[in-house]
């Protein structure tokens, strides 16, 4: 017996929800916004399983809107814990509206790469930031940050023609070198804002993957009952 086209569809999307990482909201901004900030915390994920104890956070301050040119100041720190013993935090990124031409960075991620691949499945990511001037966003070489450490610096992106309002999204972090978690050596983190202070923020906060799970559960329970009143009903006709 064939699957009915809408259970069908419903497996598909709770098997999706179940692998899907949690993003945060995207943050809109313009040259009204000078001076303020917006900060993430960041949850470490492989293969679409969240990894307790590996976490980080970042704080974005918008500095300066200059001709093509928005500045921003950032500090990015590994806030991971036990079970982790061990990990470093290669590099962070994000998508932008419009699209980027090019863009610098100094302090603790001082190379970038526009259009690149992110690893563990994120895809293409407009811009990252990384600790060592490589040809990959996941960064490489030993440098980093490390448990407990906080790296400090400022970056630019640059735009073909003046920017009025600059849209961030898809926040993520790359981590290297995990102790304490069998199996994993390296993996990625999926930010969820938490606090801003100016821009404007669209939509909702997405939830997390296990609360996506449960939402996709709950419609293939209900195109189950669907499928099994089908025939009552046809009786009664």
């Amino acid at each position: 017996m064939k699957t009915p086209k809408f259970l069908a569809g419903m497996t598909a999307c709770a098997a999706l929800a179940f692998a899907s990482p949690a993003w945060a909201e995207p943050i809109t901004l313009g040259s009204g916004d000078i001076g303020s900030s917006f900060s993430l915390n960041y949850n470490g994920f492989s293969d679409g399983t969240t990894i307790d104890g590996l976490t980080g956070s970042s704080t974005f301050t918008l500095t300066g809107v200059s001709g093509n040119n928005y500045s921003f100041d950032y500090s990015v720190s590994n806030t991971s814990s036990a079970p982790v013993t061990g990990s470093r935090i290669s590099s962070f990124a994000f998508n932008t509206d419009p699209n980027i031409t090019a863009a610098s960075s100094t302090g603790a991620f001082a190379y970038t790469t526009l259009s690149s691949n992110y690893p563990n499945g994120i895809g293409t990511v407009d811009v990252c930031f990384k600790d060592a001037s490589t040809g990959s966003c996941a960064g490489g070489g030993s440098g980093g940050l490390d448990l407990g450490q906080t790296g400090t610096g400022s970056f630019t992106l640059s735009f073909a023609s003046p920017v009025s309002a600059l849209t961030l999204s898809d926040f993520y972090v790359r981590y290297q070198s995990i102790a304490g978690v069998p199996g994993i050596s390296s993996a990625s983190g999926s930010g969820t804002m938490t606090s801003t202070g100016g821009g404007s923020t669209g939509g909702t906060p997405v939830p997390e993957p296990g609360m996506l799970g449960l939402l996709g559960a709950g419609l293939l329970g209900l195109a189950m009952a669907r499928r099994r009143s089908a025939p009552i009903r046809e009786l009664a006709a």
